[in-house]
């Protein structure tokens, strides 16, 4: 796998500085751009096309969560890393409603933080370990999914349907495979996988690979007993 490219999102320079030496001293990382507020992170995020964006929650004026949804609904296939000072339950809900990959405090170590990044970067979504062990956010989250698996979708989003290889690749998903286990299974490219989740995010209008999964099962193309 090529090595992931990374934006670092933080208005204290000296924890900026501290995250980019504990990254560059792994070969497997490239760190292509630090910013310090929202607006600058937004524009450096179109112009770098980062893998991998590294994002605190508290920036001045624009928060790092208003930045994380910005970029996902521009880039869906960038994998968001929400930090944060403390851990808090309407943080957590709201870093999962914006399509966040990964979720932690600001305290975690430079090994904890190096294997985060690898893990994120074959597609592995961490955030879901937080919200099984936060039983008030995992019910918040279900009701989210219900209500989005049983609302009326605007006839304009139905304009595109998926390909085959797409609805495929959707059911794997479903299965609770990362990216990496997905091309295995398909006989395709990392790439390849990639290249076709952002196309299903986009034809879907939804932020991440859970709502797709439930859009999909919503509308048939996928079976709820395919994920048993």
């Amino acid at each position: 796998m090529e090595r992931p490219r990374i934006l670092i999102i933080d208005d204290h320079p000296l924890f900026r500085q501290g995250v980019r030496w504990t990254l560059e001293s792994h070969t497997d990382m490239e760190i292509v751009g630090e910013a310090a507020d929202g607006l600058s992170a937004i524009r450096m995020a179109e112009n770098l096309a980062p893998d991998i964006v590294l994002v605190d929650i508290n920036l001045p004026g624009m928060n790092g969560l208003e930045v994380a949804r910005v970029i996902k609904r521009h880039q869906p296939q960038v994998a968001i890393v929400v930090l944060t000072v403390y851990e808090d339950d309407e943080q957590l809900f709201n870093a999962i409603k914006v399509g966040a990959a990964a979720y932690s405090r600001k305290d975690i170590s430079p090994g904890e933080l190096a294997s985060m990044i690898r893990e994120v970067a074959c597609g592995r979504y961490l955030i879901n370990d937080y919200v099984l062990s936060r039983p008030f956010v995992a019910s918040r989250v279900l009701d989210q999914f219900r209500e989005l698996a049983s609302s009326d979708h605007d006839a304009e989003s139905l304009f595109a349907p998926l390909t085959g290889r797409e609805v495929e690749i959707l059911d794997c998903i479903a299965r609770g495979n990362s990216n990496k286990e997905i091309a295995r299974i398909l006989s395709i490219s990392d790439q390849t996988v990639k290249n076709h989740i952002t196309s299903i995010l986009r034809k879907l209008a939804v932020n991440d690979r859970t709502q797709a999964v439930i859009y999909a099962l919503r509308h048939g193309w996928i079976k709820m007993s395919n994920t048993e």
